[in-house]
Parts: C-alpha cells; sequence; structure tokens
C-alpha cells in the first residue's frame, strides 16, 4: 500500500491542490496494516522508526517513508518534501488545513508543547484610558469615602481636630464629585448616599468639637432635603446640641419633632428618646412633667436607668409611697443577658471547655459585665437615696430595701446593702451601730465575712485598741487569707506592738497577694525606714510615686528620706515638687527654709520662712527664727513686731516680752525698753532676768530706781538658789542660762535628727488601710529640727525661764541674742564673789554709758 506514496512535487504551486480528492486504496484492509495501528496506538501519534536506514531520494519510485530527522539532511523544505498519504504517480497529494496534536515541522529535540505554554503569560489586558470623565468619576468618589472613613477612626481615637479637617476635606471632594456629574449630564446617578454621609460625618465632627453652630447648620441642610429618606431623626442630635447649649425648650421641640418621625413599631427608639425629654424636664425643675414621661417608658420598655431617674423625681417630689413602689419596679426590670451557668466549665466536654476560653472574656461576655455592673449600681444608689426617705429613721429605710432585694432577681445585693448601712453609721459617726452591723456578718459567708471583719478590725485601730484590732484582722485573715486589706491591718497591729520585721513580712505578703495595694507599700517604705534601712525605703516610696503621682504623703516621704540620707540636691528638689502639690502648706514651706538655712542661704531661707509665717502666723518656731533673722540683719524695730505677736500667742512665757525689750534696747530706745522691762517686772516680780535688765539701764541711765531694784534682784537671786537646793535632785545638771535649750521652739541636737524623724513616723505607720497621715503631720515632726551653723540663737525653757543653777549665782547681764556688736562689754563679777562687792561700791562710769 505505502508504494505509492510520493512527495509533492518541488514546482507545484498550490499546495492545497487536490484535497477533495480521495483514493480508494486507502480503504483496503486499513485494519490489518500493523504500521497504521501502531501510529494510533503510540502516545505521540507517530509510526515507530523504520527497521533500515534508507536515505530518500528525490524522484519517483517506491521507497520508505522518510523521518523529519532524514529530511533536515536532505535540507529539504517542510512544506515540499512531507510525504504524500498514498496517492498514485502523478496524482498530487491532499493538505489537510488542520495538523494532528503533536506533529510539528521543527527539528528532532524540540520541546513537545501542544498548548503553547513556553510563551509565557498571556499580554496584559488593555488598560482603559485613566483620563476619561467616567474613570475620574469613579476615583473621585473612591476618595471622599476613604476622607470620611479616616475621619470617623480619627474621631474614635479622639482626634477631634484631625477628624474634623478630614471631614471638611471630604465636603469639598464631594462637591467637586457632583460638580464633575454635572458636567457629564448624568445627574440622575448623583450618590445621594454619599453625600448624606459626608454632610452627616461633618455635621458629628463640628458637634465633637463643640462647634455647634455650624453643627445645627449641618444637620439643617440634612433635614431640610426631602431626598434623604429618615433624615428627619437627626433631630435628636439637634435636641442634643440644644441640651449642652442649655436651651432646654428647644431641646424639648426638637426631641418631640424627632419622636412623631419614628413610627410606633420602633419601641426602643421612641424609649430613649423619650428618656431624653425626662431628663430635660428634669434639668428644668419640672418633675411632674418627667414623672409622666418616664412612668410612660416603663410601662412601655422598662429598664434601670428611667426607674432611677424616676425614684429621683419622686424624691424631689417627697412621695414616699411612690418611691417605694417605684423601687420595686427597678429591682424587677430585666437584664436580658445571659444565664452565667453557660460560662461554668464541663469537666466532661473539652470542645466546650476549648470554646469556653475564647468566650470567657469576649466582647459580648465584657459587655454583659458593664450591663449588669451598670443594675446593680443603678439600684445601689436608689438605696442610698430613699432609705432615709421612705422610714423614720435611714436605718429602717436600709432595713426595708435590703428585705425586697433579698426576694429579686439581685438577692446578692442585699449583702452589699447592709455593708453600705454600716459606713453609712460610720459617716454618722454613730460608731456603736456600725460595729453592731459589722459584727452581724461574721456567721456570713467568707467573702462578705472578711470585709466586715477588716472594716471591724481598721475601727478599733482608730480607736487605739489594738487588742480588737489584731483580734479581728486575724478573723479576716482566717476567712479570707488572699484579702490584702486584712495583712495590711495585721501588719498595722504588730507594728504598733514594735514587731517590725513582722510588721515587714505582712506587708511584703499582702503586696504578693496584690501588687496594686498602695497601702502595703506605703507601710513597707515606713518600717523600712523604722527599722534603719532608708534605701530599700526609698525604693518603695519611689515605686508609690510611679502609681501615685501626685500623693503629697508620698512626695514628702522621698524628700525626708533623701534629707536622711544627707543628698541636700534631691531633697530640695522633691521639696520643691511637693510645693508644687500643696503650694500652702506651712510646714513644708518651713521645712525647705530649714534646709536652706543649713546650707547657709539666708536669703532663700528667709523667703520661705516668711512664706510658711503668711500662711500659719501662729506658728511660734517661725516667728522667733524670723526674729532672729532680722535681729542678725540689725533690724531689730522689724523683729519686735513678731516677738509681740509670739507674746500674744503665748502670754505666760517671759521670754517674748523681754525679747521685745531687748529690741529696744539694741535699737537705742532705751526709754522704751525701760518701759517694758518695769512692765514685765510688775507682771513677773520674781524673774531674774528681768531685774537684771532694770539694774543695767537704770544704771545706764543714772536713775535711783537702781538701787531698789538691785536689792530685789539679791533677794531673787537667794530665794531661787534656795529653791532650786530643794528642787535640785529632780532637776538635774543643766547649762547656764545663756547656754541652754529652749524646749518650746524644739531645738535638739543634729544627731537626733534620724530619731526625730522616725518617730513621727512611727504615729504614721499605723494608718494602714487608710493612709489617714498627712504631709503636713510628717512635716510638722521635722519642723523643730536643729539647725546646725545657722547661727540661730536657743532660747531657754518656757516652762522655767531664765534660771541660773543653784553652782552659780551670776547678777550679769547675758543677752539671749547675743552681745550687740556696738556696745562695750561691762565687767561681770567672779564666782564666789559677793553681790554686795558688785553693787555696793561701784561707780558708774563714762565707760557703762551707750554710745
Amino acid at each position: 500500500m505505502m508504494r505509492n506514496v510520493h512527495l509533492v512535487p518541488e514546482d507545484e504551486d498550490d499546495i492545497y491542490s487536490g484535497y477533495n480528492d480521495y483514493n480508494p486504496q486507502f480503504d483496503e484492509d486499513i485494519d490489518n496494516d500493523e504500521g497504521f495501528q501502531q501510529a494510533v496506538k503510540t502516545s505521540h501519534g507517530r509510526r515507530p522508526p523504520p527497521t533500515a536506514s534508507v536515505k530518500p531520494v528525490l524522484g519517483a519510485g517506491p521507497r520508505p517513508l522518510g523521518t523529519a530527522a532524514q529530511r533536515m539532511k536532505t535540507g529539504m523544505v517542510s512544506s515540499m518534501g512531507r510525504p504524500t498519504t498514498g496517492a498514485q504517480e502523478g496524482v498530487a497529494r491532499p493538505m489537510t488545513a488542520v495538523r494532528a496534536a503533536g506533529y510539528s515541522s521543527a527539528p528532532r529535540g524540540m520541546q513537545f508543547d501542544p498548548l503553547n505554554q513556553a510563551k509565557g503569560p498571556a499580554p496584559p489586558l488593555e488598560a482603559k484610558a485613566e483620563d476619561s470623565p467616567e474613570e475620574k468619576v469613579k476615583q473621585l468618589e473612591k476618595k471622599v469615602m476613604e476622607l470620611v472613613e479616616e475621619s470617623c477612626m480619627a474621631n474614635s481615637r479622639a482626634e477631634f481636630s484631625l477628624a474634623l479637617e478630614k471631614a471638611k476635606e471630604a465636603g469639598r471632594q464631594e462637591r467637586q464629585l457632583v460638580r464633575q456629574r454635572e458636567q457629564l449630564a448624568s445627574g440622575e446617578q448623583i450618590n445621594l448616599d454619599l453625600t448624606y454621609s459626608v454632610l452627616f460625618n461633618l455635621a458629628n465632627q463640628y458637634a465633637a468639637n463643640e462647634m455647634y453652630n455650624e453643627a445645627l447648620n449641618t444637620y439643617t441642610v440634612i433635614v431640610k432635603n426631602k431626598m434623604f429618606s429618615n433624615a428627619g431623626r437627626l433631630r435628636v442630635n439637634m435636641g442634643n446640641i440644644y441640651f449642652k447649649q442649655r436651651n432646654y425648650a428647644k431641646a424639648i421641640k426638637f426631641y418631640r419633632m424627632a419622636l412623631d418621625q419614628v413610627p410606633t413599631a420602633h419601641k426602643e427608639m421612641r424609649a430613649r428618646i423619650m428618656q431624653n425629654i425626662a431628663l430635660v424636664f428634669i434639668r428644668m425643675g419640672q418633675y411632674s412633667d418627667a414623672v409622666t414621661t418616664l412612668e410612660h417608658v416603663m410601662n412601655e420598655k422598662p429598664d434601670f436607668k428611667s426607674g432611677f431617674n424616676l425614684i429621683l423625681c419622686y424624691f424631689a417630689l417627697g412621695d414616699r409611697e411612690k418611691m417605694k413602689k417605684t423601687f420595686q419596679r427597678l429591682l424587677n426590670c430585666a437584664l436580658n443577658i445571659d444565664d452565667e451557668d453557660k460560662y461554668l466549665p464541663h469537666p466532661d466536654d473539652k470542645h466546650y471547655n476549648m470554646i469556653l476560653e475564647v468566650i470567657r472574656n469576649d466582647t459580648l461576655r465584657q459587655m454583659e459585665r458593664e450591663k449588669k455592673t451598670y443594675a446593680e449600681k443603678c439600684i445601689m444608689a436608689a438605696a442610698k437615696v430613699i432609705a432615709p426617705a421612705i422610714e423614720s429613721s435611714f436605718a429602717a429605710g436600709y432595713d426595708w430595701c435590703v428585705d425586697h432585694v433579698k426576694h429579686s432577681l439581685v438577692c446578692e445585693l442585699a449583702q452589699e446593702l447592709e455593708m453600705n448601712k454600716a459606713m453609712t453609721h460610720l459617716r454618722k459617726k454613730n460608731l456603736e451601730e456600725a460595729v453592731e452591723t459589722l459584727k452581724s456578718f461574721e456567721k456570713k459567708d467568707s467573702k462578705v465575712a472578711s470585709t466586715a471583719a477588716t472594716n471591724l478590725s481598721f475601727l478599733y485601730f482608730l480607736e487605739n485598741e489594738i487588742g480588737q484590732a489584731d483580734k479581728y484582722a486575724e478573723v479576716a485573715m482566717t476567712a479570707d487569707r488572699y484579702n490584702p486589706s486584712a495583712l495590711v491591718n495585721k501588719g498595722n497591729c504588730v507594728f504598733m506592738q514594735g514587731e517590725h520585721e513582722r510588721a515587714r513580712e505582712f506587708y511584703q505578703e499582702a503586696l504578693r497577694n496584690d501588687s496594686t495595694c498602695t497601702e502595703a507599700l506605703y507601710n513597707l517604705g515606713l518600717t523600712y525606714k523604722k527599722i534603719g534601712r532608708l534605701e530599700d525605703s526609698l525604693d518603695c516610696f519611689l515605686k508609690l510615686h510611679a502609681i501615685l503621682r501626685n500623693s503629697a504623703q508620698v512626695i514628702y516621704q522621698i524628700a525626708d528620706l533623701y534629707d536622711l540620707l544627707e543628698d541636700t540636691a534631691q531633697a530640695t528638689e522633691w521639696f520643691m515638687q511637693l510645693i508644687g502639690v500643696v503650694p500652702t502648706d506651712a510646714f513644708v514651706l518651713a521645712r525647705l527654709g530649714e534646709i536652706y538655712d543649713n546650707e547657709g542661704d539666708k536669703t532663700q531661707a528667709f523667703q520661705y520662712h516668711y512664706e510658711s509665717f503668711r500662711y500659719f502666723p501662729s506658728n511660734i518656731e517661725i516667728i522667733e527664727w524670723l526674729g532672729a533673722y532680722y535681729i542678725d540683719s540689725q533690724f531689730c524695730e522689724k523683729a519686735i513686731h513678731y516677738f509681740e505677736r509670739a507674746a500674744v500667742i503665748q502670754p505666760s512665757q517671759v521670754k517674748w516680752q523681754l525679747m521685745v525689750a531687748s529690741c529696744h534696747r539694741r535699737s537705742g530706745n532705751y526709754q522704751q525698753a525701760l518701759e517694758t522691762y518695769k512692765e514685765i517686772h510688775s507682771k513677773f516680780p520674781e524673774n531674774v532676768e528681768c531685774l537684771r535688765f532694770l539694774v543695767r539701764l537704770c544704771n545706764d541711765l543714772g536713775l535711783k530706781e537702781a538701787q531698789d531694784y538691785a536689792t530685789k534682784l539679791k533677794k531673787a537671786e537667794k530665794a531661787r538658789e534656795l529653791r532650786e537646793q530643794q528642787d535640785g535632785s529632780h532637776r538635774g545638771d543643766r547649762a547656764s542660762s545663756g547656754s541652754r535649750r529652749g524646749s518650746g521652739r524644739g531645738i535638739r541636737e543634729h544627731s537626733a535628727g534620724s530619731d526625730r524623724a522616725s518617730s513621727a513616723d512611727s504615729g504614721r505607720g499605723g494608718s494602714g488601710g487608710s493612709r489617714g497621715g498627712s504631709a503636713r503631720a510628717g512635716s510638722a515632726s521635722r519642723g523643730g529640727s536643729a539647725r546646725s551653723g545657722s547661727g540661730r540663737m536657743r532660747l531657754p525653757d518656757s516652762n522655767e525661764p531664765y534660771e541660773a543653777t543653784r553652782r552659780e549665782v551670776d547678777a550679769s547681764y547675758v543677752d539671749p541674742l547675743g552681745a550687740a556688736a556696738e556696745r562695750p562689754k561691762t565687767a561681770a563679777r567672779q564666782r564666789g564673789q559677793q553681790p554686795e562687792d558688785e553693787f555696793g561700791d561701784e561707780e558708774l562710769g563714762d565707760d557703762l554709758l551707750p554710745d
């Protein structure tokens, strides 16, 4: 059959000629042709290679069919060199228009690619022209929506200025979009939803930035546009703006207009609008109208907010029965939250427990907690309000409320109400009733019993009954070992008993249970300070300062610790911060003045002492410092004012009057000084110092009374010597009158500074759960500290003014403020010399007269 296969002649012009010719030889024995059947069965549709290599020769004659590779060797053109399919000699080869899959005229070895995948991906689609008007409109619309979203997100982050700018930009872009649509004559395609969104967002941003007039204008544009459906409801927002502007009449008008726009089927929205109307009536004092509106809301859709407001209206109207009925209706309001049991774990259902871990604190669960907390808050507040009004006493009113709460859906609030009853007794100073109420919780469940015992412990602690306080602290710890307040109270009790290490352990345990317990951290710092661990104490107070940034007590303790650590720069800086928190605290100002005084900065010391005097002019220590400052500055006339004020405050203390007389004398006003000394002598006739001054002045002025006063001085000294001999065993050894310390001023040696501060802190360390001490109390403890090197005069004891010891009888004058620099000193008699030797034959010379 294959003998008559001929190649297409090269001189053939039409290669498709003879396409429709049919050779009947193809029908002969095709089924038995092994070569053809093998070619059909192969994957590529090719026949197997020939068994013998026969080189094709141009021309006629029988020969095997050549392969593609052989055709390449001969350089034959594929279109001319393809073998015919069995045509007779002289008959043109029929050509087909479609090649079989896999057949190719390419050389052998090329990749098989019937789907033309080797040519790479298809070319991209032709992009539309960006400058087309339709495309520009779409892009602009997309940009407007992006600006609206950005404005809303900025508002959610409380960036109101940025939100307003974005909203304005969206409005400008939206107007440009409308103009472009009008130019395209496609007005019917205007996006009304986009316009509404832009205007509504702009009005909201105006309201958020308190630009109420602009917001009202924007809302008016929306409301008056009939093309916006349901826009009338925005009158609620307009009513809210008028409410903020206190224009209550217009607020009610717009609320009612909005209410008319809402269908009756929307009960919840109508109820909220009516709540707003009732609130406006309450602000206007029209409680009867508010009651009518709230009663309608409670009948249609009762809720806790409306019920609580209705109770307040009845309380304002004084209707007891209505208050009781409304409170009962408030207790019956439904929370509309799922059962709490669904959040309980199931031991046998692992899949449910996995789901429970996800929903235990999800957004829905948080919302349910907020609703429940708000409901409990309304009920508790309503009970506090009506309890004193519905019965003859608030205790009976609380009992009525507790009874009804126990039989309601929120029965767990009954115990909390009883606890509030005890707290109310405390506010009314009814300590016994409060204790009895708290003791009634001893047999309740552990949590409530622990809370009650904690309060009892603190009450007894305030009453300084440390034993009872310790007992109930133990009860509270037994009921709930993880109660930090109970541990703090226990630590306070052992602190007051002097067991500072045990107190430290309790405070640390309280902090382990609750790291935010500021009372435990504060008292732990005081305990470290008491036992001398100043660095640890400073760490505690610095941590506490990070929590309580503006706590005056904490800042004072930090400043005081830096002062004890002799870090004057840090102490000064922290005291300056404390003055920023409590600028009128006289004791803090005095303490800062003391630091500057110790540093030798008299100007700053005077400034802060004077500020302290302005806020607390009765502080003897500050008065004395200011008087001494003016004397050191040679302004004795100004010091007189302060010592006269001290004499008014302490009229029984002779030293202040002596200081006034001394100032007159040092300023050269001897006559006034003499009159002052005489007045002092009339009030204190046995005062030895006054008699000495009188003798000296009379001698200086040449007065005849000098001898009389000298005689009185001798008698007074003898009487005092006898009195001292009798009381010598009780008084001990004292320094001379010129170097005695004044306890009224509280001056001590500088080495006792740390003991001074820690003793004050021990009184504050037991404040426990409420930390009642203040920076004022703390600063007062340091107000009388010693000032080494300050040059301040030390005055005698206020209780025993200017008395000489039994070992020395000295009639010479010793000025408590020091000798004047201008005057020559007078001779003083020696120890053992008789008094009459000094005053008997002595002549007054010119050197004794004032300069």
